[in-house]
C-alpha cells in the first residue's frame, strides 16, 4: 500500500480552474508533491526536468494533446513506468479504445468527484494510506 504522500504527480489541462480543482482533489488525498502544467509541450518539458510517477491529463489542449502526450510519456524511458490517468470530458468509444491501446493506465470523464478519481488511482497504485 502506498502512501499518498509518495506520489509525484503533474496534472496537465489547458483549463486553470480545472488544473486548481485536480490539485485540491489530490490534497485532500494526501497527495502534496504536486505539478501542473498548461499542455502536452510544457508537460513534457516539466518531465524532463523531473520526472512523475503519476500523470493526470485532459485530452483535449492546445499544441500537443492528450494522446500526443501519452505517446511522448511512454516513448521515453525515463517517463514510460509513469502511471497515466486520461481525465476529459470526452467519454465516446474511440477515444477511450485509443487511450488504452497507447498505454493508458485508467480514464476518467470530467466532471469528476473526490471519490472517482481515487478510485482511478487506487486502481493503479493499490490502496492509498
Amino acid at each position: 500500500m502506498p502512501a499518498a504522500s509518495a506520489i509525484n504527480a503533474i496534472i496537465v489541462d489547458d483549463q486553470l480552474t480545472m488544473r486548481a480543482l485536480i490539485r485540491s482533489t489530490l490534497q485532500q488525498m494526501g497527495v502534496s508533491n504536486v505539478r501542473d502544467a498548461g499542455d502536452g509541450e510544457e508537460a513534457l518539458v516539466r518531465l524532463a526536468e523531473r520526472p512523475a510517477n503519476l500523470i493526470i491529463s485532459d485530452y483535449n489542449m492546445p499544441k500537443l494533446d492528450g494522446l500526443g502526450l501519452l505517446r511522448a510519456v511512454r516513448a521515453n524511458p525515463n517517463t514510460q513506468k509513469a502511471a497515466f490517468i486520461m481525465l476529459t470530458g470526452r467519454a465516446d468509444k474511440d477515444l477511450v479504445q485509443r487511450a488504452a491501446q497507447f498505454g493508458a493506465n485508467n480514464y476518467l470523464v470530467k466532471p469528476f468527484t473526490l471519490m472517482s478519481l481515487k478510485e482511478k488511482i487506487e486502481q493503479v497504485f493499490g490502496v492509498l494510506t
